[in-house]
């Protein structure tokens, strides 16, 4: 699709990936903490054990630092073509 003067008005698609991948190292925390509140709903519950609530909050705090840690591998600007590394956005 082509704008009024004539160039496309999409993103390349790399500027748009490092975009979601962006908006996706936002929403973790916001995710992480929804996950780690879900044993506060079963504590009422006699299927809940304490041992197995543990086991569930260490298991999400392990696998919630690998996603960072492969997010900030992903987000982490590139080198282009000329070999200088992209410049962070101003004014955000």
């Amino acid at each position: 699709m082509r704008g009024p003067t004539g160039q496309s008005i999409f993103l390349a698609s790399a500027s748009f990936r490092r975009r979601r991948l962006r908006d996706a190292a936002r929403m973790l925390p916001l995710f992480g903490a929804v996950l780690i509140l879900l044993p506060l709903l079963n504590s009422g519950s006699e299927g809940a054990s304490t041992a197995g609530v543990l086991v569930y909050l260490f298991g999400l705090w392990a696998v919630l630092i690998a996603v960072a840690a492969v997010l900030s591998r992903l987000v982490r600007p590139q080198a282009d073509e000329t070999g200088e590394a992209e410049r962070p956005e101003e004014g955000r």
